[in-house]
C-alpha cells in the first residue's frame, strides 16, 4: 500500500521485518498494507511480507496496536526472520520504548518508528524465553540467536530493567 495513502483505511496493518546481523545488531524493514476483502490481518502480513503460512523458521506475530487521529487503527506485526534479507533495510540504533504521561494515558505523546520496533523487539525475547515454538524458530539462526542474546544482556537500555531473564539464570 502506498504510506501516502494509508491513512484513508480504518486499518492498516504496519510489518516490522526483523533481522539481525552476525554481531547481534538489529536492522529493520518496515511494509504497511491494508486487509484484502476477507482476508484476516495474519493474511495480509503473510502476504505483504512473503511468508507462507506452513513456515517453520519464520515467525509471525502481532506485536502492538495504535490509534491514529485521523481514525485508524495501526496493528504492528513482527516477521522474523526478515524472509528477504538481501533488501535494503534500516540499522536500530535506537532502542528507546516509549511511554505515556500517566498509568492510565498510556499512548505516548510522540511515537517514532524505532520505538514500535524496539517493543516488537522486546516482545519477541519475551517469546523466546516462554514460547518454545516460537523460541526454537528464533534462536535456530546463528545471527537471530545473537541479537536476543545481546537483547537479554542489554535488557536495562531496552527498558525492560532485567524482565527478560528467565529464573534460571539469575
Amino acid at each position: 500500500m502506498n504510506e501516502r495513502l494509508s491513512h484513508l483505511v480504518p486499518v492498516s496493518v504496519e510489518i516490522l521485518l526483523l533481522r539481525a546481523d552476525p554481531v547481534g545488531a538489529w536492522h529493520y524493514r518496515r511494509v504497511v498494507t491494508s486487509l484484502g476483502k476477507g482476508e484476516s490481518p495474519d493474511e495480509a502480513v503473510r502476504r505483504a511480507g512473503g511468508v507462507t503460512a506452513e513456515a517453520t523458521s519464520t515467525v509471525v506475530h502481532s506485536t502492538s496496536w495504535r490509534y491514529r487521529p485521523e481514525g485508524q487503527v495501526v496493528l504492528t506485526y513482527a516477521v522474523c526472520p526478515d524472509p528477504a534479507a538481501h533488501l535494503p533495510a534500516t540499522a536500530l540504533t535506537d532502542f528507546q520504548l516509549a511511554r505515556g504521561a500517566t498509568p492510565s494515558a498510556p499512548s505516548p505523546e510522540r511515537l517514532q518508528v524505532e520505538n514500535v520496533v524496539a517493543h516488537a523487539l522486546r516482545h519477541l525475547a519475551f517469546l523466546v524465553l516462554t514460547d518454545p515454538v516460537v523460541g526454537e524458530a528464533l534462536t535456530r539462526d546463528p545471527a537471530l540467536a545473537a541479537g536476543f542474546a545481546a537483547l537479554r544482556r542489554d535488557a536495562v537500555p531496552l527498558g525492560v530493567a532485567g524482565g527478560l531473564r528467565p529464573a534460571r539464570e539469575r
